[in-house]
């Protein structure tokens, strides 16, 4: 895997807290695992606000298409 070394700055009482749980050697891990859990929840989030509004941009076709099968849906539902 391929890496980029990157200079970052953290409040101090992050680094404490970080530091608290985290040997030295094993920061940089932690703070790549860190960093991909966020990234993966925002893509998530990028997901669903792409997915809302591509269900609102079709809302109408949505609509006029179910409109246009209503008959035969509920054709013969009160035979059972």
């Amino acid at each position: 895997m391929n890496t980029v070394r990157l200079n970052i700055t953290l409040p101090d009482n992050l680094a404490v807290k970080m530091d608290s749980f985290i040997k030295r050697g094993q920061r940089s891990r932690f703070i790549a695992d860190a960093v991909q859990q966020k990234i993966t929840k925002l893509e998530g989030i990028a997901l669903k606000e792409q997915l809302e509004e591509g269900y609102k941009a079709r809302r109408e076709e949505s609509l006029n298409i179910t409109k246009e099968f209503e008959n035969s849906d509920l054709s013969g539902w009160n035979e059972y």
